[in-house]
C-alpha cells in the first residue's frame, strides 16, 4: 500500500468565492492562505478563471501556481442548474455521490437529507462506490460523541448517512484521544465544553493527526462546518478568529502529506462566510482547491459539485 495513491477530501461547509469589501472577512486577512479567495482578482488570490483554465487545458499547459504547496483552484458551480440558493443537504449529497441531487428532487434542500436524498446517498455514496471497486481502506476522519449514539437525532447529516450506507465504523472520542480521529472543531474546544475528556489541540497538532490518518488509508473524508455557522450568524469577529486557524490546520496537513502519491481536494457545498452582509447562502461559485498527485486529472474534470466524486473515484482507480 506504500506506493498506492491516496486522496483526502477536505469538505468545508459554506465557503464561496466572494468579492472584496467589508462584507468579506477574508479581505486583508494575510494569514488565511490558502483560503483567501475573491471573485474580482482570481489570479492574485490563487484562482484560475474558468476561461483561462479551459485555455490551459486546450494548450496542454498548467497555470502558474499561486496557492501554497502549488495548489490549483477551480471555481466550481454549486447551483447545479436549479433555481434558488444552494443548500447543505442537496449540495453535500451531490458532492458525496456524483448525482445532481437538487435536480433529481426538483429543488435545493436545506439542513439534513430528506428520504429521497438519503436514498441517493445509500445507493451512490463515494464510500460505497470505492468499496464496490475493491478499495476497502477508507475512513471518515471525524469524531462522534457518546451523546450521538445515546440520543441519536432524528435527522442525520449526509456524511453520517454515507458512512452508514457503506457499513463503516464511526470514530469515537477514544479514537481521537489515540490520535486516530479529528473532531469537527479540530481544536477540541467544543468537545471539552460538552464534557468529553480530550486535550486541546493546536491547528498544527490537528494537522499532523489528520495527515497521519490519510497516510493509513486510500481515501479519507474530513468535514468542517463551523464556517457555515459563522456565516449564518454574520459574526465578523469570529470569522476573523477562526479562518486563520483553519488555514494553519490545512497548511500543516499539506506539509505532512506525501504529495507525490497523495491528492488533497478542498471543496464546499455553497457560499456563505465570504459575504457576511446577509444571513443566507450565496450564489457564488465555490473553490475546489487541488494539491498533489492527481491535481491535473481532477482539475480537468471538475466543473460543478457533480464532478467531485467521479473525479476522486477515477484518481484512485486509474491514475
Amino acid at each position: 500500500m506504500a506506493n498506492e495513491s491516496r486522496v483526502l477530501l477536505f469538505f468545508i461547509d459554506g465557503l464561496g468565492i466572494g468579492t472584496r469589501g467589508p462584507h468579506n472577512p477574508f479581505v486583508g486577512l494575510n494569514d488565511a492562505a490558502p483560503l483567501a479567495v475573491f471573485q474580482k482578482d482570481f489570479v492574485g488570490a490563487g484562482l484560475v478563471p474558468a476561461r483561462s483554465l479551459e485555455n490551459t487545458r486546450r494548450a496542454g499547459t498548467s497555470p502558474a501556481p499561486t496557492v501554497p504547496f502549488d495548489g490549483m483552484v477551480v471555481p466550481t458551480d454549486a447551483c447545479l442548474g436549479v433555481a434558488g440558493r444552494p443548500q447543505s443537504a442537496s449540495g453535500q449529497t451531490t458532492i458525496l455521490t456524483g448525482v445532481n441531487a437538487p435536480q433529481t428532487i426538483g429543488a435545493h434542500k436545506q439542513g439534513f437529507p430528506n428520504p429521497p436524498l438519503l436514498d441517493i446517498i445509500r445507493e451512490h455514496s463515494i464510500f460505497r462506490q470505492l468499496k464496490n471497486r475493491g478499495i476497502e481502506s477508507i475512513t471518515f476522519a471525524n469524531t462522534y460523541t457518546t451523546r450521538f449514539f445515546e440520543r441519536r437525532p432524528r435527522w442525520i447529516s449526509a456524511t453520517t448517512a454515507a458512512v452508514e450506507a457503506a457499513g463503516m465504523r464511526f470514530n469515537v472520542v477514544d479514537d481521537l484521544r489515540a490520535g486516530r480521529a479529528v473532531y469537527h472543531d479540530f481544536t477540541n474546544a467544543t468537545l471539552a465544553e460538552r464534557g468529553e475528556q480530550a486535550a486541546l489541540r493546536t491547528p498544527e497538532e490537528a494537522g499532523q493527526v489528520l495527515a497521519k490518518i490519510v497516510s493509513l488509508h486510500r481515501f479519507t473524508l474530513y468535514e468542517y462546518f463551523i464556517t457555515d455557522k459563522i456565516g449564518h450568524a454574520q459574526d465578523y469577529d469570529e470569522a476573523r478568529r477562526v479562518l486563520p486557524m483553519l488555514a494553519r490546520f490545512i497548511r500543516t496537513t499539506l506539509a505532512q502529506l506525501d504529495l507525490t502519491n497523495t491528492t488533497m481536494l478542498l471543496t464546499s457545498d455553497h457560499g456563505n462566510i465570504e459575504d457576511l452582509s446577509v444571513r443566507n447562502h450565496t450564489l457564488n461559485p465555490v473553490p475546489t482547491i487541488i494539491w498533489g498527485r492527481s491535481q491535473q486529472l481532477i482539475a480537468s474534470r471538475v466543473r460543478s459539485l457533480v464532478d467531485i466524486t467521479p473525479a476522486i473515484v477515477e484518481a484512485l482507480t486509474v491514475n
